[in-house]
């Protein structure tokens, strides 16, 4: 209870909101347990994530099928559709048609690992 006291006290000095949603950033990243994010940017890679999206931090990664992905760590939604939580996130790289049948996302078949480092990955983008 101290803690949350402490963050909306923060909130109102110029600049605190800032350092709170960093840490809240940071929170999301640890949450993906198991991720590790230079793990995920070799596997966004691999799999040419850039083909479809811009990516920050993946060479070659300019596509324009699907959204860019810069700060993609601040976002509220993921696809638009459902909010931007560690789990969701993991499914959604595995399988986006299974939580939102028309997207344009294929299901890439990414094991449960490879979907960990993935979605660490694309927490740092802020």
């Amino acid at each position: 209870m101290a803690s949350l006291l402490m963050m909306l006290a923060g909130c109102n000095d110029s600049g605190s909101s800032q350092e709170v949603g960093q840490s809240l950033d940071d929170l999301k990243v640890s949450r993906v347990v198991g991720g590790e994010p230079e793990m995920g940017r070799r596997i966004i890679a691999a799999y040419e994530c850039g083909v479809c999206h811009v990516i920050p931090g993946i060479q070659g990664a300019h596509g324009i099928v699907g959204p860019p992905l810069t700060d993609f760590g601040r976002r509220q939604f993921i696809g638009g559709v459902v909010p931007n939580e560690p789990s969701l996130l993991v499914r959604w790289v595995q399988d986006a048609p299974s939580i939102a049948p028309h997207t344009g996302m294929p299901d890439l078949g990414l094991s449960n690992d490879e979907a960990r480092h993935v979605a660490a990955y694309l927490y740092t983008l802020r």
